[in-house]
């Protein structure tokens, strides 16, 4: 079955019928539905390899560290809902933290003639993703650093930052300690999320005078990751009364390590997660946390990366989502209560 077979069944062109694959602009609504009805009847499948030699594959491909981490399901799911009228299929590279396996995933789907990629939070070099952006429409999803190559959509992570430690300080809090992803120096990116969450999570506590009380404990954005500093922080008797983490999914293990250590949330030790994922909302959780529109930045990022890939725009773009505190049950004042015994782990801060 081709194309001209399609388009004699449904009295078009070929160049009708492309457009419509295309989702090309200025194509009657009409059309859409003749040509697709067409395509259904005849179960017309056009083949990858062969559109690729005309120029294009109509695949994204998106690269994630961790498919545990529920927020980039909110991220898949806007990417997805933006592309979902389309011809575009979707592909997932869960290369892990690691740059060389980030590296050689993003490579992979370069190789594979994917018409774009929209990376998240890639621990990959800089210089490799620019250099990659220069032949593939990219867009960066996390990574505040500017560039002319590639669009990027960013959360507002400073200011997400201080609306926690607002919050935590409303309530009585003074030693207020953040869990932060370790990051990769040796990647180059100069603005990457934590950066910018810690630096907007110290600029807030100077802003309240309390700077002598700014700890920050780093960790792999993972359920493991926020269990280790849980253990570190809260295992002693000079622990802190609330713990901000930079993602849902390690704020949960910081929850899990306080109920091992027999402490209560909120009665003993405040938790606030960032990116206000669903299970942030379960009745069993109720964890209060930063919403930066996830779904809205796939969405975003799909649509930025697509007009990029069918020459609707030739200039870079970033976008920058609005962060909003969903305050829940695992934050309140705190209480002075009588130190549990010492359970340390002997884990050391990162």
């Amino acid at each position: 079955m081709t194309i001209t077979d399609v388009a004699q069944h449904a009295g078009v062109s070929t160049a009708a019928v492309s457009k419509v694959m295309r989702n090309a602009y200025g194509v009657s609504t009409a059309m859409k539905e003749k040509v697709r009805a067409a395509i259904a009847e005849l179960d017309y499948r056009p083949q990858a390899a062969a559109r690729g030699m005309r120029g294009r594959t109509y695949t994204i491909g998106v690269l994630l560290d961790n498919i545990r981490n529920t927020f980039f399901a909110d991220i898949l799911d806007g990417i997805r809902d933006e592309l979902h009228a389309s011809e575009y299929t979707v592909l997932i590279g869960a290369a892990g933290f690691g740059a060389d396996a980030q590296s050689k995933t993003i490579q992979s789907m370069a190789d594979r003639q994917m018409d774009g990629l929209i990376l998240i939070a890639p621990s990959t070099p800089r210089a490799e993703v620019l250099a990659m952006a220069e032949t593939t429409p990219t867009v960066v999803i996390g990574h505040h650093d500017p560039s002319d190559l590639h669009d990027s959509v960013v959360d507002a992570d400073g200011a997400g930052a201080g609306l926690v430690v607002d919050h935590l300080v409303s309530l009585g809090h003074r030693k207020i300690t953040l869990v932060s992803a370790q990051g990769a120096r040796s990647s180059k990116w100069t603005r990457t999320p934590e950066i910018v969450l810690t630096s907007g999570y110290t600029e807030a506590m100077g802003r309240h005078g309390l700077g002598d009380q700014t700890t920050v404990c780093r960790v792999a954005y993972s359920d493991e990751g926020g269990y280790k500093a849980g253990m570190s922080l809260l295992a002693g008797e000079d622990r802190p009364t609330a713990v901000m983490a930079g993602a849902d999914v390690a704020a949960l293990g910081v929850w899990r390590a306080a109920h091992e250590l027999g402490l209560r949330v909120p009665e003993d030790v405040s938790i606030v997660g960032y990116n206000n994922t669903a299970v942030a909302d379960l009745a069993t959780v109720q964890l209060t946390s930063v919403d930066q529109a996830g779904h809205n930045m796939g969405a975003t990022a799909a649509r930025l990366l697509i007009e990029r890939v069918e020459s609707r725009r030739d200039h870079a773009v970033q976008t920058s989502m609005t962060p909003r505190l969903v305050v829940r049950r695992s934050t309140d004042a705190p209480a002075l209560r009588p130190c549990p015994a010492d359970h340390s782990s002997g884990m050391e801060r990162a």
